[in-house]
């Protein structure tokens, strides 16, 4: 007779003999370590006890309370080599606990720290996820009420301190339409500073011993590993904000006096915006409108990194995106999730843009979006993905329109071509948008005519320059809290293929001959946009002249 090998029950089997060895292990070792050997797998835990050491701490120290009588408290250690332990101990005999310390195996203590999601005062709703309260949210209506809030905050001596004050951070970010969120450790303190439409700006400090319980919490809730303080880590998690859901981008970098963290806040609200609110000028706007929607051939977006490109590719492929319609996009990574495309992220040497590219086209779509062009490979299966029947966005980083061509040669891509595969060049640039009720208008001075006169004279279309070109407006705050700007728009320029230009671009010519050549294309340039922008009361010049190069 055949017997049948159980493989559930051995595994079941083989699971449970582990277990008991390592309680084994655990008991043996407690009586090398001096310490009271238990085990809490059929324990209850008191959540008062659980309620004395925050979770963070708990998972980085290896150590957790499960029993309070007065003041005595029973701490579960797995590790009693971990170096963050004898400061636990100390705070807490501090605090007037007397300890009673047991040593207990990684089930034990993995069950203790289950324990924390059900907490009252837990504002993780699951994993990885955090929820703001509307209250917090409603109140934090400006800097100063921001700097308040975590005055009272950080003075707080409960436990619930470090998810009060990372709560109201982010709460005041989302508040200032803060684009980014960076804790800087110093030698006596941590900065914390935010961007807003761009720049950033100094807004709070705290203490070292709330920074680093402040690490140990963003890095839970991203997925970080806590006891790494010496490479970089990346992480993510999510914001639940009322109905919507905001995702968190998180970095954590080395530095001098601990980790550097910045979180990026990626809002889907700030890539809903039609194309026809980016700040792209008419002109420019109806040509593009018909060139994205062409069957087959290339769209590139350039310029620095923060300069709004993806922000843009999005808008256009809500624009174009049908039912009738297969768009499939390759990312590093996915920022924002579009309904009804097929979104695919980079993963390491596993899936790199290249050999994405490769997969995509073979799923037969009709456009590809690729999140970057970075190297030959993925520059040459773009273009022939364009010369085959797809339609490809894609972003490059260079200076300005013209320089996509010799940037895509370098690279390795044939510049004949060219002239088949893109269809349009755009570079972009970001830049602060006055606040309507906090501007005031002001004349010209001598040289700034002279200047406006110099950039907007090569422009072949003079249907585009205005009547009026002698006063322009700047920030009027009412306030040490405003700026007198409020959000961003683009500065935007455009090359469109032709059979002249094509021809031209078959020999590799310099980036300064490509640009006079497609002057008489007469589409604005970044400057020319600009300063458009800045005599309608759009802009400051200050700001165009700290995002393009203008006559000096």
């Amino acid at each position: 007779m055949v017997s049948h090998f159980d493989t559930e029950s051995e595994d079941t089997k083989l699971a449970d003999v582990r277990a008991r060895e390592e309680e084994d292990v655990t008991h043996i070792l407690s009586e090398k370590y001096g310490m009271t050997y238990a085990d809490l797998t059929l324990k209850e835990i008191d959540n008062e006890a659980l309620r004395v050491i925050p979770e963070e701490t708990a998972r980085l120290v290896e150590a957790a309370a499960f029993l309070k009588t007065g003041k005595t408290l029973s701490l579960a250690i797995h590790n009693p080599n971990n170096s963050a332990l004898e400061k636990l101990l100390a705070e807490l005999t501090g605090r007037g606990f007397q300890l009673q310390k047991y040593l207990v195996s990684k089930k034990s203590l993995d069950k203790i720290l289950g324990r924390y999601t059900g907490l009252s005062f837990a504002t993780e709703s699951r994993a990885g996820v955090l929820t703001i309260s509307p209250a917090v949210h409603g109140t934090l209506n400006g800097r100063g009420a921001f700097q308040s809030a975590l005055d009272a905050a950080t003075a707080l001596k409960s436990l619930e301190r470090v998810s009060q004050v990372l709560e109201i951070i982010l709460a005041g970010a989302f508040a200032l339409r803060a684009s980014d969120i960076h804790l800087e450790p110093e030698e006596s303190k941590t900065l914390l500073r935010l961007r807003i439409d761009g720049l950033l700006s100094d807004t709070y400090s705290f203490d070292p011993d709330i920074s680093l319980q402040l690490n140990s919490r963003i890095k839970l809730l991203s997925g970080a590993k806590l006891n790494i303080a010496n490479r970089a880590q990346d992480g993510r998690f999510t914001i639940e904000k009322g109905t919507s859901e905001i995702e968190i981008r998180s970095s954590f970098i080395p530095g001098n006096y601990g980790e550097s963290i910045v979180l990026r806040i990626l809002d889907p609200e700030t890539t809903a915006v039609s194309y026809k609110e980016l700040g792209i000028h008419s002109k420019l706007l109806a040509r593009l409108e018909k060139e994205i929607r062409r069957p087959n051939g290339m769209l590139l977006t350039t310029g620095p990194t923060g300069s709004g490109k993806t922000t843009t590719l999005y808008a256009f492929l809500r624009e174009i995106n049908a039912p009738e319609i297969k768009v499939i996009t390759i990312e590093d990574p996915i920022e924002y999730h579009l309904a009804g495309i097929v979104q695919t992220q980079v993963e390491g040497n596993k899936y790199t843009f290249a050999e994405g590219l490769k997969s995509i086209v073979r799923q037969d779509p009709d456009i590809i979006m690729v999140g970057e062009i970075r190297d030959g490979e993925t520059a040459n299966i773009a273009i022939q993905a364009a010369l085959t029947g797809h339609f490809v966005f894609s972003t490059l980083h260079t200076n300005d329109a013209a320089g996509t061509f010799p940037r895509l040669a370098d690279l390795g891509a044939d510049p004949k071509s060219f002239g088949s595969a893109i269809s349009v060049s755009m570079a972009q640039r970001l830049v602060r948008r006055l606040d309507p009720k906090k501007k005031r208008e002001r004349p010209l001075t001598a040289d700034e005519k002279k200047m406006v006169h110099s950039v907007l004279e090569s422009l072949t279309d003079k249907a585009l320059v205005p009547e009026k070109i002698d006063t322009v407006w700047e920030p009027a705050p009412e306030n040490d809290e405003e700026t007198g700007y409020k959000g961003r728009v683009g500065l935007y320029e455009a090359i469109f293929m032709d059979d002249e230009l094509a021809h031209f671009l078959r020999d590799n010519p310099p980036e300064n001959e490509i640009a006079k050549l497609v002057q008489k294309q007469g589409y604005l340039t970044m400057a020319q946009d600009g300063i458009l922008k800045a005599l309608a009361g759009i802009t400051s010049l200050s700001e165009i002249a700290a995002a393009v190069d203008l006559p000096r």
